[in-house]
């Protein structure tokens, strides 16, 4: 009798068995093609492994793998969508949070940054990342006050936290706050002479402060040191135009659709001036150019940094 109830009873419980083996060598399978495949390069095998392995198991390390990917990709929301299912299975893992926050960020969803950054805080108060994360969201949503003391705490956590350096100095000198702005912009650039957006941080400072020519310097040092750089050429250009001198104006950006000849925002820009300068038929051209080339990239330039990317370590796989 016992024997009978056995091979009934275990019977099933070998099927049992035997399918959950079968998922697990399945899983482990998918899973380590998906990261072979990320290893050289094939990410869109890559996805492909990681996410039929998520069909069979949730896995915590496996959505991280394929976040990652999603937003090497550009694929925002399927890295968002992700990242919340990561916080139900790792609920006081504050890392995750923080890469929610500079997703939202980067879709300008700033109130719901600044949940994810203030959550990223109550796990970690001591985490300037997360400090930085919600100064970066106050000043998105015009409460610049709140931004540089959230920035401040940041700094007093990291004193050489470049990103929050940078941040900070921006709004500083929106706030008119000159002696203060420059003193972040002289911190950056003593440690890094070369630091390009604090050189043209700089230059932006010394057009507040009244001083063209030594912004005018600024921008062309930049230049010199990256001519790919766009925003330089083009708020060079800029002062040019506004001082009437629309020749130089255009020939500064001759030059930087030289470097840069895939940029619609420079044949735009390009284009405006030719128009002031009376030559329709090269407007006409360069506006052309500019839609075909990208007609969603024809934003405006300011030289300030209210799309300054949040800091890069944050961004990306949690490790």
């Amino acid at each position: 009798m016992a024997s009978f109830l056995k091979s009934l009873f275990g019977g099933k419980t070998n099927a049992e068995e035997e399918k959950q083996k079968k998922e697990t060598k399945n899983f482990e399978i998918l899973k380590f093609d998906g990261l072979r495949a990320q290893r050289i390069g094939r990410v869109d095998y890559a996805v492909k492994c990681f996410t039929e392995a998520l069909l069979i198991r949730e896995d915590f390390e496996t959505m991280n793998y394929l976040s990652s990917l999603y937003i090497r990709l550009g694929e925002t929301q399927q890295a968002r969508d992700l990242l919340k299912r990561m916080t139900k299975l790792e609920p006081d893992l504050p890392a995750t949070y923080l890469v929610l926050a500079n997703l939202c960020y980067i879709e300008e969803k700033y109130e719901e940054m600044e949940q994810y950054a203030t959550q990223g805080i109550r796990l970690k108060a001591d985490d300037p990342v997360a400090h930085y994360l919600l100064g970066k969201s106050r000043h998105c949503q015009k409460d610049p006050i709140g931004a540089v003391a959230h920035l401040t705490q940041a700094l007093s956590l990291k004193e050489d936290y470049t990103d929050a350096l940078l941040a900070r100095g921006e709004i500083l000198l929106e706030m008119k706050q000159l002696h203060e702005a420059r003193e972040d912009i002289d911190t950056i650039l003593g440690t890094d002479p070369e630091h390009e957006a604090a050189i043209l941080l700089r230059g932006n400072w010394h057009e507040a402060a009244g001083a063209p020519e030594a912004a005018e310097t600024d921008y062309r040092q930049l230049i010199a040191l990256n001519p790919f750089n766009e925003s330089a050429y083009i708020i060079l250009s800029r002062m040019f135009a506004e001082k009437k001198e629309i020749e130089k104006a255009i020939d500064i950006l001759d030059e930087a659709i030289e470097f840069n000849p895939g940029s619609a925002t420079l044949y735009h820009r390009h284009g405006e001036l030719r128009l002031l300068h009376g030559d329709k038929e090269g407007s006409a051209e360069d506006s052309k150019k500019a839609l075909e080339l990208n007609a969603d990239a024809l934003g405006s330039i300011s030289g300030q940094f209210n799309n300054q990317p949040a800091s890069s370590n944050v961004l990306g796989s949690l490790g």
